[in-house]
């Protein structure tokens, strides 16, 4: 896939509004954090899959912050975009806003980086085009996920030695 364009990041941006409902939720009426990460992965394969153009599958998620609850009745939004890709793979980023329909406005709940990684149907990593960096920010977010992407394969590699 070498000779692929280049794609900005905001071509495969992709965002998920959901309400909150009680099959979501635990007895204190909170978000299982299961639920909020369920939907991060599948933001993550829609703006990993819109990149590449080939299947992904989700390699690693290597942070995720849970800030403040979600209840019941909320409306969360999703948001992610791409911070970083490799050969086969790509770091994205997802913003997870909540929302109270009877006001108050959107507010930061939690945020997760996701490693997606292009694969064949028999699961073998494929070369994903590169990323177009076109401010100032996606250049920052890009030398960040780099760093990121670094410091994963070390830890992989020392946890084989253990």
């Amino acid at each position: 896939m070498a000779e692929a364009q280049p794609r900005g990041v905001a071509d495969s941006r992709s965002s998920v509004v959901r309400l909150m409902v009680p099959t979501d939720a635990n007895f204190m009426g909170n978000i299982f954090g299961g639920a909020i990460l369920a939907e991060v992965d599948r933001v993550a394969y829609v703006t990993a899959t819109r990149h590449s153009g080939l299947n992904c599958v989700t390699a690693s998620f290597d942070r995720v912050d849970f800030i403040a609850p979600v209840h019941v009745g909320q409306v969360v939004e999703f948001d992610a975009r791409l911070t970083y890709v490799g050969r086969s793979s790509m770091e994205v980023w997802v913003r997870i806003d909540a929302e109270d329909l009877s006001g108050g406005g959107k507010r930061l709940v939690g945020n997760a980086f996701v490693t997606m990684v292009a694969v064949d149907k028999k699961g073998r990593p494929l070369e994903v085009r590169p990323l177009s960096l076109t401010t100032t920010e996606e250049r920052q977010l890009f030398a960040e996920g780099r760093e990121r992407m670094v410091l994963r394969r070390q830890g992989r590699r020392a946890e084989r030695t253990r």
